[in-house]
């Protein structure tokens, strides 16, 4: 008794120990994180591990347009750990309400001011429960952090740039907007980056983090990398709609096409006349003359008749349903026929049919070709060779909606350095999908993922299995297709033919075959000669010999003592 309660103390102290030591290893790499961020100058950087929402503000405010409380912005934020945990004490920033709007936004440790350095934001996402409509995307607000109220957060919140998933029935999508500002005017205007070739479904429903990585040059190039692969790339200035910059020229809205202006490449020909032999009166189907009426075709037996079984229901009245008639059967008689009822010859093509008429055509000597207004120039043209440079962003925010509960964020980082965010990136998510993958609980786990990764594999799962049961059905059900059928007599016996002996035939049977007779006779072999002289006596069925094969297969007999 005393030796078990010895055993369960040491196992409580050695786990108070392991939760003792995972703690401490959390907050080391929380502060080893913080440091590191501080260090090497990050704008903004939350890992969610201090269990706090201290720099972060809820947003008090109202949906724009929107009537009713679906215009209030009252759904829940938290600090929790994810469902599966990855790592230990790995806390991120949650939704748990579904069908709720939300906004959150936290102030930059100072303004990020898009000049000569590169612009590097990236944050994990979680979609724990899947996502049927919503967005998962971070909206990096303008502005300067001295100036702003993030009580105040709203759907028409300016923004510098919009960035991350977003998902509705079967529409998926990676964000990345900016809003550029018109030099000519002050207005602004949403570019939208043209989305990726590359599928990346799999994000909203293997329940596993994803890390969104967004990097931009002042040459006004971009990246942006899902899980430290990058799935687009391009230009600020090409790959946007609408461009950034306007065409020099546009159509003229006053311009008008003329009354005489002929589109039509192509006309009747005027000058051609219809041909005498033209004979538009024949039909383009008629009865085939060669057709012949087959010998037991049934003229007067209608195809279908009444069922002579059927009875007219209890419930029927007649001034209400009107008067009952038995359903129609195919006619009996017309089973054994080529057919019944009025016989009518197949339709074949006419021979002699020509259709309507009609001019071929000709070019139009009038064709002008296909009329657009003309050009004038663009009073709104200008030429932004930097837009890059975009208003400075101030704070961080996300302002959701979506139909799907627990979505988690965690580590966002905004700085200026590569190899930092590389680092930081090592640090947090890269730890957490090493992880993923150690405790993979079986290789069929593995196997998925994989497929899920590369769908196409599914199609080939399915055509191997296919001929797979195609392989095992031929074997099981033709190969042996055979064994049904009688074997060829012969004189050597089959075993299919063969009796179950008695016990005592076995014995003897044995005993002879080791050359031995059951009555204590020399061996079989020594007396083929009898065996041969006997072969006469083999209809007498009450002479007390035994047939028995020898070791070369020949019949040998011998007399049984009673």
């Amino acid at each position: 008794m005393y030796l078990k309660l010895l055993i369960q103390l040491l196992f409580l102290c050695g786990y108070w120990g392991n939760e003792i030591r995972g703690e401490e290893s959390s907050q080391d790499q929380t502060v080893l994180l913080n440091k590191l961020a501080l260090e090497n100058g990050a704008y903004f950087y939350d890992t969610f591990n201090e269990k706090t929402l201290n720099k972060w503000v809820i947003s008090e405010a109202k949906k724009e347009g929107v009537d009713g409380e679906i215009a209030l912005y009252d759904g829940d934020w938290t600090i929790d750990l994810p469902i599966k945990l990855q790592l230990k004490n790995d806390y991120g920033l949650v939704f748990k309400q579904k069908a709720k709007h939300r906004a959150i936004a936290s102030l930059l440790r100072k303004d990020f001011i898009f000049d000569e350095k590169p612009f590097i934001l990236q944050y994990e996402v979680l979609f724990q429960d899947g996502q049927e409509c919503g967005g998962g995307y971070i909206k990096l607000i303008s502005g300067n952090r001295n100036n702003i109220d993030l009580k105040k957060f709203h759907d028409k919140t300016p923004y510098s740039i919009m960035f991350g998933p977003d998902k509705c029935g079967t529409t998926n999508k990676i964000h990345f907007i900016f809003r550029h500002k018109n030099p000519l005017n002050g207005s602004y205007e949403e570019k939208h980056c043209i989305q990726p070739t590359k599928r990346f479904d799999e994000i909203f429903t293997d329940g596993k983090p994803h890390l969104f990585s967004l990097i931009l040059h002042p040459d006004n190039s971009f990246k942006i990398f899902l899980d430290h692969e990058i799935i687009n790339k391009g230009s600020l200035l090409t790959d946007f709609k609408p461009p950034v910059n306007p065409p020099s020229e546009i159509d003229d809205p006053n311009d008008v096409k003329p009354e005489n202006w002929d589109e039509r490449e192509l006309i009747p020909d005027p000058d051609a006349v219809k041909p005498e032999d033209w004979d538009e009166s024949e039909p383009h189907m008629i009865p085939d003359p060669t057709a012949v009426k087959p010998e037991n075709w049934l003229d007067n037996e209608p195809p279908f008749i009444r069922d002579p079984s059927a009875e007219k229901p209890h419930d029927w009245d007649n001034d209400m349903d009107g008067e009952w008639e038995a359903p129609l059967v195919p006619n009996p008689a017309c089973e054994e026929a080529a057919g019944c009822g009025e016989w009518t010859p197949p339709k074949i093509n006419n021979p002699a049919y020509k259709g309507k008429w009609t001019p071929p055509l000709i070019k139009n000597p009038d064709y002008k070709g296909k009329w657009s207004p003309r050009k004038i120039p663009n009073k709104d043209y200008f030429v932004d060779q930097f837009p890059f440079k975009m208003d400075p962003i101030a704070a961080v925010g996300f302002e959701l909606w979506s139909m799907s509960a627990n979505i988690l964020f965690d580590n966002i980082l905004i700085t200026d350095s590569e190899e930092f965010a590389n680092q930081w990136a090592k640090e947090t998510f890269t730890q957490k999908l090493n992880k993923i993958e150690e405790s993979a609980d079986t290789l069929m786990s593995k196997f998925i993922a994989y497929s899920n990764k590369y769908p196409w594999l599914w199609a080939m799962y399915t055509i191997v299995l296919l001929v797979l049961i195609t392989l095992f059905v031929h074997c099981c059900f033709w190969s042996n297709k055979d064994d049904g059928y009688e074997h060829k007599k012969d004189d050597e016996p089959q075993p299919d033919d063969a009796e179950i002996p008695s016990t005592d035939e076995q014995n003897d049977s044995s005993n002879i075959e080791t050359g031995i007779s059951s009555s204590g006779d020399e061996n079989v072999d020594k007396k083929e000669s009898d065996s041969k002289d006997d072969e006469n006596d083999d209809n007498n069925a009450d002479d007390g010999k035994t047939e028995v094969l020898d070791d070369t297969g020949d019949i040998s007999s011998k007399k049984n003592k009673n």
